[in-house]
């Protein structure tokens, strides 16, 4: 029999992880099935344990639940409890990760070529996503992380929990210059942007937008500006690839279902 892994989420029938999955099990010669649970908003916790109890082996999290999975998880690992959110459970152990952020790093240096050492990166956001990231990227060797959001405040909270970082509003981005602008916003699913002041991003930034699957307003912005503009598919499955490893103990090549994910 299979083991068993699943996406959990609200809603959740978007997702590409099954696939994802899948082309890993198959290219690493590994047993399982993976599938899509959607949880009641106010349901994560039952959820998470009928899985268990049927015998389901761990699971990926994803929106809306990854700060609740925080307290699922007996323990967790360090990046984890940097990002106060969970991505990865196994429940073997009881253990809690967050790939987003290795995933995320991966995307640019492996795939994208972008060598961060060194670097100056704006995060827009600091909800859920930005969070899960700005451990992993500041480990990466930047030279200066600024994280901005709309609303001022919940810039320097996040921005307080890590060393170094500074927080902005959008109009304060003004004369200021990034090699990265990563997107964290949920925004582009809506149909917006960030309403970032003018000449912020140019012909020498790298435009990431971690909404995959749509041409945003971030990224239509950024191409018109000339910037090097890429949406959020690779981190997805660069963290999945870390999830996977974190389950099985066999790390999957990614390019291959990358380069299949693109092209479809």
């Amino acid at each position: 029999m299979s083991d068993r892994y699943a996406v959990i989420g609200n809603p959740v029938a978007h997702s590409k992880s099954p696939a994802i999955h899948a082309e890993f099990a198959r290219a690493t010669g590994q047993d399982i099935d993976y599938a899509r649970i959607e949880a009641p908003l106010d349901g994560f916790a039952d959820a998470i344990a009928r899985f268990r109890a049927a015998g389901g082996k761990g699971c990926n999290v994803t929106l809306p639940f990854k700060q609740e999975a925080v307290r699922i998880a007996g323990r967790l690992s360090e990046r984890a409890r940097l990002a106060q959110a969970v991505n990865t459970l196994r429940f073997e152990d009881s253990f809690g990760d967050n790939t987003d952020g290795i995933g995320l790093v991966r995307d640019l240096a492996g795939n994208m070529g972008v060598d961060l050492r060194g670097k100056s990166l704006l995060i827009l956001g600091a909800g859920g996503a930005a969070q899960g990231v700005a451990g992993a990227l500041l480990v990466a060797g930047l030279r200066r992380l600024v994280i901005a959001n709309r609303t001022l405040s919940k810039a320097q909270a996040l921005a307080e929990r890590f060393p170094g970082v500074r927080a902005r509003g959008y109009q304060a981005l003004a004369g200021e210059r990034f090699d990265v602008v990563v997107n964290a916003t949920s925004a582009g699913l809506a149909g917006e942007s960030p309403a970032l002041p003018a000449g912020l991003l140019d012909e020498k930034t790298v435009a990431y937008d971690m909404v995959y699957g749509r041409d945003t307003p971030f990224l239509v912005q950024a191409r018109a500006a000339g910037a090097r503009a890429v949406d959020g598919i690779g981190m997805l499955v660069e963290q999945a690839a870390e999830s996977f490893f974190l389950w099985r103990g066999v790390r999957p090549s990614t390019r291959a279902v990358l380069e299949k994910l693109r092209g479809s």
